[in-house]
């Protein structure tokens, strides 16, 4: 987990890591169909600054065919 994002960042960043690899998908793969660099993604779950923004994270629930709202805890965190 990464201390200088939010407590909200750090979860979306971990949830969609959950969900990426029950869908079979490498991070370059992942990265690859957003069409970002081969390490995007990786920057991303390996903590670095990098974080998703919200068309990342529309982009990403079609990739995945779910609601970007699969990403968000049920509660505020």
């Amino acid at each position: 987990m990464n201390n200088n994002l939010s407590e909200i960042e750090n979860y979306i960043i971990q949830r969609v890591r959950t969900i990426r690899k029950e869908k079979g998908l490498t991070q370059e793969q992942l990265s690859l169909r957003l069409d970002k660099g081969v390490g995007f993604i990786g920057d991303i779950e390996s903590s670095k600054k990098a974080k998703y923004n919200l068309k990342h994270l529309n982009d990403i629930a079609k990739i995945f065919e779910c609601s970007p709202k699969d990403f968000w805890p049920d509660k505020a965190l």
